[in-house]
């Protein structure tokens, strides 16, 4: 069954509404979980209403936080985000990324005391309007280990760039410092499908095609798989965002990110506050006049879609162009959730009293 956009975000700001946040506080949130659903990345979507149902219910999340700078510059600021659902403190520091930018030609942001923000890619794209490339990492809860180890050190890791283009539409890059991202994980146990070898091992570090693993006590691994397919060149990306999104904020670092589900014991205090986020913003008129960027980077954009095909393969895509796609023919024909995650939603709006269902 497909659902409208709106009618997906009404339930989505409900639902916030339902457990604590501020009218305008549950917008921004509803808007950035349809924005994940719109370009076709429902593991950052509603199936997360779940996640942050349980973690309200145990106590592991302020829906009423004081967002705060805590250190700043001319050009960069820590920002605290007082354990708030991670959307909100996202926001906020790359909105102050963004001003910064426009005073110093450069902004750069990291936030502890953090929770998972949903698609790094929106934050990105937030720079976009003003004439500016936009970068976010961010670390996550530890379900990846390291190459040649079965410890879970690292987080699904994401980096997003995006870039404005002239006439063409923006460059905007956004993937996980692993193979599969842990949504997409629990969207294959929801559908009952299995996963790739070369995503997820055992506990004894046996490759498995198992998607559940995680609850057995298994680990993702980092982009690449194995040493072979160069999972050590995954393992180097995720350390970088972990350092940049927690060392310099002060947030927990590798095994010590809270974790974004209620079934996992918070790790041991001492060791930074919450997940960490990294946000940048560069004004392209600090480095070149903008209109000409603009035309060079369509120029980029044109070599490399005009670059010949492998024989029975499709034409080189540009980052962004699948979920720009998806989004065309989403806002056509709705949004479709798997039948699992449908019932559950009904089920937390139940329990929160809501009227309305999907």
């Amino acid at each position: 069954m497909y659902h409208s956009h709106e009618t997906l975000r009404d339930f989505t700001r409900t639902f916030f509404t339902r457990i604590g946040c501020s009218e305008s506080d549950a917008s921004v949130i509803a808007d950035i979980f349809i924005t994940a659903e719109l370009r076709g990345i429902g593991s950052h979507g509603l199936i997360r209403i779940s996640d942050h149902h349980n973690l309200w219910k145990a106590g592991r999340l302020n829906t009423a936080p004081k967002i705060t700078v805590t250190r700043e510059t001319l050009s960069t600021a820590v920002v605290d985000g007082d354990n708030a659902p991670g959307m909100l403190p996202a926001v906020f520091s790359m909105e102050t990324a963004i001003g910064k930018a426009r005073e110093a030609g450069t902004g750069w942001v990291a936030c502890r005391n953090s929770n998972h923000f949903g698609i790094a890619g929106y934050y990105a794209m937030m720079a976009l309007s003003h004439d500016m490339i936009g970068v976010c990492l961010t670390n996550a809860n530890p379900l990846v280990a390291p190459t040649f180890s079965v410890s879970r050190l690292l987080g699904t890791n994401p980096i997003a760039v995006a870039v404005p283009g002239g006439k063409e539409p923006p460059f905007v890059a956004d993937f996980a410092t692993t193979p599969i991202a842990r949504g997409k994980l629990e969207v294959a146990v929801k559908k009952r499908e299995k996963t790739l070898y070369g995503y997820v091992q055992d506990r004894e570090g046996r490759p498995t095609d198992d998607p559940d693993i995680l609850r057995k006590g298994g680990t993702m691994l980092p982009l690449g798989g194995d040493r072979e397919h160069g999972s050590h060149k995954g393992y180097c990306l995720s350390a970088t965002v972990d350092i940049l999104s927690a060392l310099l904020s002060g947030a927990g670092f590798g095994p010590f990110v809270p974790p974004s589900v209620a079934y996992l014991p918070l790790p041991e205090e001492g060791n930074g506050k919450g997940t960490g986020h990294f946000f940048g913003a560069m004004r392209i008129d600090a480095f070149r006049e903008a209109g000409e960027f603009r035309d060079a980077m369509d120029k980029w954009i044109m070599s490399f879609r005009n670059a010949e095909s492998a024989e029975g393969k499709p034409a080189v895509l540009i980052p962004g162009d699948i979920e720009r796609e998806y989004e065309e023919q989403a806002r056509r024909r709705g949004i479709a959730l798997i039948p699992a995650v449908t019932e559950e939603l009904n089920r937390i709006a139940a329990d929160l009293g809501m009227e309305i269902r999907l």
